[in-house]
């Protein structure tokens, strides 16, 4: 780059076409990513975002967002597990902290604590991890409404206990107001398959039209510097 009563670009084509064929092989990545993802529970489609200038960024213009319309719905045998049939995400808490998720697989530990798979703490709307006074001989016992509110039943009392409140939040944190929980289901990855390969095909042809142009300037750097040199 050179100031001269103004600013000019110079770049050799060597450079630009690899920077193009970087920034196509991140974009086929987040669109295997999403490949690999169609069967995850929970799991939210990622789409490249690709901003001005990317000629001259190459792949620092490149950007994701999050697909957040709801997956597939599929009934599950376990009471502990749950699905959002609206846009929204559980809270638990981790060791980084609070980390948001759409996967809904849920159970109770040894202390009573509702716990994630990776025994991650479940979160209520209050900001605080649920627990259960005591450990249900029968997962049925245990029933959760739309609106997250848990109850179980008491064999002492005969009757249903509150346990808690499952605290349901939009991207910001905010509380959702219905999230339309859905007990004894799992909720699916969002992702398409036959649109994630078609979307595959033109960074695929790009990439290789850059690959072509790169062996080509390649070639011939190669043959003016030979004969250069004699």
């Amino acid at each position: 780059m050179r100031l001269n009563s103004g600013i000019f670009y110079n770049d050799n084509g060597l450079t630009a076409s690899i920077r193009a064929m970087h920034l196509q092989s991140e974009i086929i990545g987040i669109g295997n990513e999403n490949i690999t993802g169609f069967d995850k529970i929970g799991y939210q489609r990622k789409e490249a975002v690709v901003s001005s200038f990317t000629e001259f960024l190459g792949v620092h213009a490149l950007s994701t967002t999050r697909d957040d319309k709801i997956g597939r719905i599929a009934v599950s045998e376990n009471p502990l597990d749950l699905a959002l049939a609206n846009k929204g995400y559980f809270q638990v808490q981790t060791k980084n902290g609070v980390k948001l998720t759409r996967d809904g697989r849920f159970q109770i530990g040894k202390d009573g604590t509702l716990l994630t798979l990776e025994n991650q703490e479940v979160l209520s709307n209050a900001g605080v991890p649920i627990k259960f006074p005591f450990i249900p001989q029968d997962l049925k016992q245990v029933k959760i409404d739309n609106a997250g509110k848990i109850t179980m039943f008491n064999p002492d009392t005969h009757k249903l206990t509150k346990i808690g409140h499952i605290g349901v939040v939009d991207s910001n944190g905010i509380a959702v107001i219905e999230p339309k929980i859905k007990q004894g289901f799992n909720e699916y990855s969002n992702v398409a398959l036959q649109q994630e390969f078609l979307a595959l095909m033109p960074p695929i042809k790009n990439f290789d039209a850059n690959r072509q142009m790169f062996m080509l300037q390649n070639s011939v750097l190669g043959k003016t510097i030979s004969q250069l040199s004699q």
